[in-house]
């Protein structure tokens, strides 16, 4: 049986999770928390971190990106990356600007300072940084407005991992309730069209131990 080691609120275990799911590979799912990570999990990753991903034939795959790529190349039908290069180009751009910028600028500062820096034995949050995550997060919807509004979905005609990968970031984010949908409604729309998918549908029925999620979490129509 797969096995895929994962943390719910975090964004990379989320988008393996989802794309998994659109291509329909069953697999079972075994929780990892970052603030209790057991010796054991080290061999399976050295970094100690989610997600890691064990195939049918034992093969182990560690970290996001090459899980994905390698779900891409053995499960290539269907292929979320596109068909042509200049697509796959794009789509794999898109990828790094939410899983590298957009970490960096949000999901870090809006997750880590609100529920794992006190998880982890590291003190409360700090506040200007959780500032500096709300006030990003701005330039980024405009960005996914910006694209939504010229393309079908991110990276072009079809539904690609970039989306995947933008709405496994803000469905962390939106599970706190610091994304201001309102202000940004082409972006609502967009993200409204992904979370109706019923590849998110596990993702939205995540509930973290102590901390429960913003009202409008699960609401398809917010």
């Amino acid at each position: 049986m797969r096995k895929l080691y994962h943390y719910w609120l975090c964004p990379f275990s989320r988008k393996t999770r989802v794309l998994l799911a659109e291509k329909k590979i069953a697999f079972e799912p075994i929780i990892i928390k970052p603030w209790e990570i057991p010796g054991s999990f080290y061999s399976l990753n050295p970094e100690g971190l989610p997600p890691v991903f064990i195939d049918d034939d034992g093969k182990n795959i560690a970290n996001a990106y090459p899980i994905c790529e390698y779900l891409e190349e053995v499960y290539f039908e269907p292929s979320f990356l596109g068909k042509m290069s200049a697509q796959r180009a794009e789509t794999r751009r898109l990828v790094a600007w939410f899983d590298e910028k957009f970490y960096g600028e949000v999901t870090h500062n809006l997750v880590y300072e609100k529920v794992l820096r006190r998880k982890m034995g590291q003190g409360g949050p700090d506040s200007a940084i959780i500032r500096t995550g709300n006030a990003n997060i701005h330039d980024h919807l405009e960005y996914v407005a910006w694209l939504s509004d010229r393309r079908n979905w991110l990276a072009g005609d079809d539904f690609s991992l970039a989306d995947i990968t933008a709405a496994a970031h803000f469905s962390c984010i939106d599970y706190l309730g610091d994304v201001p949908w309102d202000k940004h409604p082409a972006a609502k729309l967009w993200y409204a069209r992904v979370k109706s998918r019923p590849s998110f549908r596990e993702i939205l029925a995540d509930v973290v131990l102590g901390l429960a999620p913003s009202p409008h979490y699960r609401d398809l129509d917010f």
